[in-house]
């Protein structure tokens, strides 16, 4: 989810145009030395416009009892697979699967370093040759005007998941060191689906969970919901806006979300995917159903959330355009807030990086009460930023670039521009 081509909403503050690449996660948790877990990663905590830092197996102590984890189950796919067009040498990126049977693929360039570059899409009627002699038909751009994803013919008695199970790979990009197994990228939470279904790029936000930590999670009264989303192939260069993804919302995870918002308690999305998912299948009142299909829904700060209180996800790119989804539960001054201090406390980004957790601000507590978590925080996280957010994109004196202004519409414009849907599921 990130806005179209051409658009640049950070002009304004230049070190925000892309993540620095020391900031950037190349290995995962459990690499970074010896007994590390995958659990081994920082957790940014945002109540409003109050910032505390922990580690994430701290997350037990963050949450309360009767609070809901709402989690993607989509395995990922090794959904990258060599090719050729002609004498070329491709990388074939598989994204989605159509109702028709064929499916979304993106063409790349190998980069000679293990990972690949963009390349042009097309042309209609090209054959892209894989491993055990199947062979892609290029047909149409995924959507009018695109040139990236295209819908490919598979061709007859050629099977995609079982070309990805034997010669497929995970989507790698430039910013990881090296290539790592499949299992690097599933989470704990991801089934397999019985028509090999599944998304092209991990739901990152889960990654750090271990068995462990959900079962204290549970021994401590916090409840998960499953849900499915399964996500294509995004842009390293392109930043297009969102596509349609397919999506389903069982009834025993609508009923439970609805009973714990009907209680007062707290339905926290772990991950975009899964706000997306949950959105899709909620009421204008809020109230979550049972549903399955397409979604191209775009959660943004007009729409607002309707059956999400607090979201786990990653940290962002500064075009990525998951940032109105934030702003939509949090709020502006909680997301620029949040950045400025992930950055000054050198957080790492990215899909093997540190994660960050936005709730809903708390009550002030009690005179001489000790703080809910006990959590570290500093003046300089949780002094209020007066006039983030305003028209103009100023800064502010604490350092965190209060871009939001600017760049909040320069996304929603962009989106607005590049999409129309008339799916009633979209409401934007």
């Amino acid at each position: 989810m990130r806005p179209a081509a051409g658009t640049a909403p950070y002009e304004h503050v230049r070190e925000w145009e892309r993540v620095p690449e020391e900031l950037s996660a190349r290995v995962p948790a459990e690499q970074r030395g010896p007994g590390r877990g995958r659990d081994d990663v920082r957790l940014l905590v945002s109540r409003g416009t109050e910032v505390t830092h922990h580690a994430f197996r701290e997350l037990p102590g963050v949450l309360r009892a009767g609070d809901l984890l709402v989690v993607n189950t989509s395995p990922t796919l090794a959904a990258a697979v060599d090719g050729r067009i002609g004498h070329a040498r491709v990388v074939v990126h598989f994204s989605t699967r159509g109702d028709d049977g064929r499916w979304a693929v993106e063409l790349r360039d190998p980069d000679g370093a293990g990972s690949t570059r963009a390349r042009a899409g097309g042309p209609a009627g090209a054959e892209v040759r894989v491993p055990g002699g199947v062979r892609l038909a290029l047909e149409e751009p995924l959507s009018p005007g695109g040139g990236r994803l295209w819908w490919a013919r598979v061709s007859p008695g050629g099977s995609v998941p079982g070309l990805l199970r034997e010669h497929g790979r995970p989507i790698r990009y430039a910013y990881t060191e090296r290539d790592q197994p499949l299992s690097a990228y599933r989470t704990v939470f991801a089934l397999p689906s019985a028509d090999g279904a599944g998304s092209a790029e991990m739901p990152s936000a889960a990654r750090p969970f271990t068995a462990g930590l959900v079962a204290e999670l549970v021994s401590r009264g916090v409840q998960f919901a499953p849900v499915v989303l399964h996500t294509g192939v995004s842009s390293a260069e392109a930043h297009e806006p969102p596509y349609p993804e397919r999506f389903a919302v069982p009834q025993t995870s609508a009923r439970l979300v609805n009973a714990v918002r009907a209680g007062g308690g707290r339905v926290i999305a772990v991950g975009t995917t899964a706000v997306r998912a949950l959105e899709s299948a909620a009421g204008a009142d809020g109230v979550v159903h049972a549903r399955a299909g397409w979604t191209e829904l775009v959660v943004t700060p007009e729409r607002g959330v309707r059956a999400v209180d607090g979201l786990l996800t990653g940290l962002h790119e500064p075009q990525a355009s998951h940032l109105l989804m934030l702003e939509a539960v949090a709020g502006s001054p909680a997301l620029d807030r949040g950045y400025g201090a992930a950055r000054r406390g050198r957080y790492l980004w990215h899909e093997f990086g540190d994660v960050h957790l936005l709730l809903p601000r708390r009550a002030p507590p009690r005179p001489g009460a000790d703080s809910e978590d006990g959590a570290r925080s500093t003046a300089a996280d949780t002094d209020v930023c007066v006039g983030v957010g305003t028209s103009t994109g100023h800064r502010c004196g604490h350092g965190c670039g209060a871009w939001v202004g600017r760049w909040r519409e320069a996304l929603t414009q962009s989106i607005a521009s590049a999409t129309s849907c008339e799916n009633d599921l979209c409401a934007m």
